[in-house]
């Protein structure tokens, strides 16, 4: 499995606390430094089975700034949206596992982190 983490993040280091805990074999991805291309992005979202938007921090400097609130939320917007998070990898929700049975999740609870650990065993 891997993990989208931000080393700021109160969060990811949790959830990496949590995944060390149950001895999880695991990859650390620094997704600010390793910035995740369009492809991924699309292939993350269609592993989490979310669209662009739902994995968009809207609270960011970066997400005022582009006016984000105002995007329409659509098939029709979506590459827009993924573009953004590639550009902007700040956007991006956190942290994100890719549970070794092909799905992923975003991982913000304790018990997401779980599910994710669940999914790899099965």
């Amino acid at each position: 499995m891997e993990i989208w983490i931000n080393p700021a993040c109160s969060k990811c280091r949790s959830a990496l606390t949590l995944l060390d805990a149950e001895g999880a074999d695991y990859t650390v991805r620094r997704y600010l430094e390793d910035v995740p291309s369009e492809d991924e992005i699309r292939a993350v979202l269609d592993r989490l089975g979310l669209e662009p938007w739902d994995i968009t921090r809207t609270q960011e400097a970066a997400a005022k700034e582009l006016a984000l609130g105002d995007w329409a939320r659509d098939e029709s917007a979506r590459s827009r949206w993924i573009t953004a998070l590639a550009e902007h990898p700040k956007l991006i929700q956190r942290p994100i596992i890719t549970a070794d049975d092909g799905t992923a999740l975003v991982a913000r609870t304790d018990e997401a982190v779980q599910e994710a650990l669940t999914r790899g065993k099965s």
